[in-house]
C-alpha cells in the first residue's frame, strides 16, 4: 500500500492511496478539525480521472465543515472516496484497504456512508479501524443516514417556504425532485405525505418508473426536466448543477434539495438571489445525515430521540442564515458560509484563552 500527501492550500491533510493487491484507489480529504475530528462519507464512484475526484473530495470535505458547523455537531469536515466501478471493483480486501488507509489518519477522518456505499461494505472497512460510523443499530451505530437526511431536507423545504411564502404548509405546491435515489425518493414520499404535487426525474427512467407506480407521482424526463413549471426546485442528485446553463431555465420561487455542491460556482448563489429565487443553502438542509451520525458520539451511545430533536433545528439554521442574508444584503449561499466561519473562528478563540 502507498500513501501520498498531495498538498491543498487551506487542508489540513489530503492524501492519496493506491493498493495494488486489492485494486484500491482512493483519496482522503480533511478540511478542518477545529470543532472535532472530520467526520464524512466515502463514496464510490468511477470518476473520469484522479482529477475529477479530487476536485470533487476537497469540495466536499470543505462542505463539510461548513455543514458541521452550522449544524453544531462537534465535528470537522472531511470526506473520501474511492475510483472506480463499483459495479465490477468492490470487494471485502479491497474496503479492508480502505480502512488501512483511513486508520493512516490516526481518527483525525472518519468514515461514513455515502454514494453506492452499503452498511455491509463499511462492516469490512471497520475490521481495519475503528474510525467508521454509521453502521446498523444492532452493531451500536445509527444505522442507515438516508431517511434522516431525507426528513431533513423536507424540514429544511418547509422552513423555505415559510420564509418565502409565509407558512411552511407545502400543500398543493409543486415540487419537482431531481434524481431520487435513496434521499430523494424518499424525500418524494414524505413531500407527497404533505400534500405537494411531486414531479420526479432521474437517470435511471426505470427506477422513475417503478417510483410512480407505488406512488402516483407525475414525472419529467432528466434531459427537460428544467423546463417543468414549479414552485420548488430540489436537485437531489449530482452536485454543481446550478450553472450558468441552468439558472435561466429556472421557474421556481425556491431552490432545496439534498445534493452537495449545488452551486458549481459561489456567484451562482448570487444570481439565484439577483432573479428572486431563494436558496435554501445545501449544506444547512442536508444536514441530517451527518447530525444522526454524530450522535453516536454521545455519552452512553446513539440516541434517536436525540438526533430528531437535533435534525429539527435546521429549520432555525436556515430562519438565522436567512436572516443574515437580508441583515447584510449578501447571498444566502454567503450567509450560511459566514455563519459556519463565525462558529469556527468563535471556537478557535475559546481554545486560545
Amino acid at each position: 500500500m502507498e500513501i501520498t500527501d498531495i498538498p491543498v492550500e487551506g487542508y489540513e491533510r489530503v492524501a492519496r492511496c493506491i493498493d495494488q493487491e486489492s485494486g484500491l484507489h482512493a483519496l482522503i480529504a480533511v478540511h478542518d478539525t477545529t470543532l472535532g475530528p472530520a467526520l464524512g462519507g466515502l463514496r464510490f464512484l468511477k470518476y473520469e480521472s484522479e482529477e475529477d475526484a479530487l476536485f470533487d473530495v476537497v469540495r466536499l470535505a470543505k462542505g463539510m465543515t461548513r455543514k458541521s458547523a452550522v449544524a453544531d455537531t462537534g465535528l470537522g469536515g472531511g470526506k473520501s472516496v474511492i475510483i472506480g466501478d463499483p459495479e465490477t471493483i468492490k470487494s471485502p480486501e479491497l474496503f479492508r484497504a480502505m480502512g488501512r488507509f483511513v486508520d493512516n489518519f490516526g481518527g483525525s477522518y472518519i468514515t461514513a456512508e455515502d454514494m453506492n456505499i452499503s452498511i455491509a461494505d463499511l462492516r469490512h472497512v471497520r475490521e481495519t479501524t475503528p474510525y467508521v460510523t454509521g453502521l446498523s443499530r444492532e452493531e451500536g451505530g445509527s444505522g442507515n443516514p438516508s431517511p434522516y437526511t431525507a426528513y431533513g431536507c423536507v424540514v429544511g423545504i418547509e422552513a423555505a417556504a415559510k420564509h418565502r411564502y409565509g407558512s411552511s404548509d407545502l400543500a398543493g405546491k409543486r415540487i419537482l425532485i431531481q434524481g431520487v435515489g435513496a434521499v430523494g425518493g424518499e424525500m418524494a414520499r414524505l413531500l407527497k405525505e404533505r400534500g405537494a404535487d411531486v414531479i420526479i426525474c432521474d437517470i435511471k427512467e426505470d427506477r422513475v418508473a417503478a417510483l410512480c407506480e407505488e406512488f402516483g407521482y407525475r414525472s419529467v424526463s432528466e434531459e427537460n426536466h428544467l423546463d417543468e413549471e414549479c414552485d420548488i426546485y430540489a436537485p437531489c442528485a449530482r452536485g454543481a448543477g446550478i450553472n450558468d446553463e441552468t439558472i435561466p431555465r429556472l421557474t421556481c420561487d425556491i431552490v432545496a434539495g439534498c445534493a452537495n455542491n449545488m452551486l458549481l460556482e459561489p456567484r451562482h448563489g448570487d444570481e439565484l438571489s439577483q432573479r428572486g429565487i431563494l436558496y435554501a443553502p445545501d449544506f444547512v438542509v442536508n444536514a441530517a445525515g451527518i447530525i444522526n451520525v454524530s450522535v453516536e458520539r454521545h455519552e452512553g451511545g446513539y440516541n434517536e430521540e436525540v438526533a430528531m430533536e437535533k435534525i429539527h433545528r435546521i429549520a432555525d439554521n436556515l430562519e438565522e442564515v436567512f436572516q443574515l442574508a437580508e441583515e447584510r444584503g449578501i447571498g444566502t449561499h454567503t450567509a450560511a458560509q459566514l455563519l459556519a466561519e463565525l462558529r469556527i473562528e468563535r471556537a478557535k478563540a475559546e481554545q486560545m484563552s
